[in-house]
């Protein structure tokens, strides 16, 4: 069974942080076929040699998408707007959800992706990047769902939407999960909290919240510059942006869930064969080295996930970390 169509999301309005590459830039795509008005925040604003696409290139492709997808050309009509954003700042947070306010009059979906990684021990962990992570990660994620809360809850309908990993649940083996992730799952399932918090919180007032993991590498700049494995071990960003239009289309029937993008997938109608066009190889099946390393998948955690054995955190460090990892 196919998977159903892509709600129209005319009148609907969408801040993705981290929307300039990437995964958020996927989603900013998606949601402007739909018919979404997008605002793309990311901190961008100028094309890096390493980093390409900027909040302006990424706004621009979404206004063509939505032309091409058949939106409306009159003044009325969805267009994107990009927003130069600094998750670390609160105020420029505050100054992102009021833009949208004042162009749009209305946010209907926050979608939490972007994210700073850092997958060390915790004695390589030095303070400054376990600051950095928690400040982008769980506390961008918490500061920008607050600033959106009030104005989804006044308009009776919000979709909260975290890309944070199931939370490890311990038993016999699960906490081998933690191990040279520590950091990193304390900041990355602290915006899985935030989206388990939107759905505590907003359940009487339309609100739905969810967090969204890949089940495998994903295609984007950081698994290039990090070379997190050859392109044949990934699957294309569009996996979790049709996650993201389903969970949409859900509304609160479907709230509260710590969920894996394949899995999740599934569950809406996606067959081998519908999940094979996400391949980057046509010819290779990713492995699910993420599922398993967030506890085995499954929505909850649960006992495994000892084999990730990934070191990754500072580009310059690249060559000694890919030494020490077994990726």
């Amino acid at each position: 069974m196919p998977l159903p169509a892509p709600p129209d999301l005319r009148g609907r309005v969408a801040i993705v942080t981290g929307g300039s590459r990437g995964i958020g830039r996927e989603v900013c795509l998606a949601l402007a076929e739909a018919g979404c008005a997008v605002v793309v925040a990311a901190k961008t604003a100028t094309p890096q040699p390493t980093l390409p696409g900027t909040v302006y290139t990424v706004a621009a492709e979404c206004d063509a998408r939505s032309r091409n997808a058949g939106a409306s050309s009159s003044s009325s009509s969805p267009r994107a707007m990009p927003f130069v954003l600094d998750l670390r700042d609160e105020a420029s947070i505050r100054a992102c959800v009021r833009a949208t306010i004042d162009r749009f009059g209305r946010v209907d979906v926050l979608v939490n992706n972007a994210s700073a990684l850092w997958w060390h021990t915790v004695e390589e962990t030095p303070t400054k990047k376990y600051d950095l992570i928690q400040a982008i990660n769980a506390r961008g994620a918490f500061l920008a769902t607050r600033e959106c809360l009030p104005h989804m809850r006044a308009q009776n309908f919000g979709r909260v939407i975290c890309m944070g990993p199931p939370i490890p649940r311990g038993g016999r083996e699960g906490y081998r999960a933690y191990a040279g992730k520590t950091a990193y799952y304390m900041s990355k399932c602290g915006m899985t909290m935030v989206a388990l918090g939107a759905a505590a919180e907003g359940a009487r007032f339309g609100i739905s919240g969810n967090a969204l993991w890949p089940a495998t590498v994903v295609e984007s700049s950081a698994s290039e510059n990090f070379e997190l494995g050859d392109r044949s071990s990934w699957r294309k960003a569009r996996i979790l942006a049709d996650c993201v239009l389903c969970l949409i289309a859900d509304g609160v029937g479907t709230t509260g869930r710590e969920l894996i993008d394949d899995e999740y997938l599934r569950t809406k109608g996606a067959d081998d064969e519908d999940l094979r066009a996400y391949r980057c190889d046509p010819e290779v099946e990713p492995p699910r080295l993420l599922a398993e390393g967030a506890g085995g998948g499954g929505g909850g955690g649960g006992e495994g996930g000892g084999d990730w054995d990934v070191r990754r955190g500072d580009v310059r460090e690249l060559g000694r970390d890919k030494a020490r990892s077994k990726l």
